[in-house]
């Protein structure tokens, strides 16, 4: 409420009865101060208090992460053609579905359902390579 008011007395022009109803004013700014002020509510994350200390990170083993660079090669190898370069042009070159389409010279629609099929393979792919996850 107090927003509203410091709101109306720092914009009197607003008041205006030639512009419109003043309580209408009043009534639409207070709801859109209490909707942001819902937004803000609700997109932040809430703190963990802990006396517990992290966990140090692991340990990043450079064999594993070449054997799995391998296997995820080795799959992308066994996609078909359309679906490996939806793939790589949304995964590994980070393109949105636009900027893919555009590259692709399909429409965006295309880019999302090949992107559908292309993982729904690629996890088919890798079961049968054994790899589990």
């Amino acid at each position: 409420m107090q927003e509203t008011l410091l709101r109306a007395w720092r914009h009197p022009e607003s008041l205006d009865p030639n512009r419109g109803s003043v309580r209408s004013w009043l009534f639409t700014t207070a709801r859109n101060l209490a909707i942001d002020a819902w937004r803000r509510r609700s997109t932040r994350v809430g703190e963990v208090f802990t006396d517990d200390l992290p966990e140090p990170p692991d340990v990043i083993d450079e064999a594993e992460r070449a054997v799995e660079a391998w296997t995820v090669a080795e799959a992308l190898n066994r996609l078909s053609p359309t679906h490996r370069e939806v793939l790589v042009e949304c995964f590994y070159q980070g393109r949105s579905v636009a900027e893919a389409a555009s590259r692709l010279g399909v429409p965006p629609g295309t880019v999302k359902s090949r992107t559908h099929y292309a993982l729904r393979s690629l996890r088919l792919v890798l079961a049968e390579m054994g790899v589990t996850g």
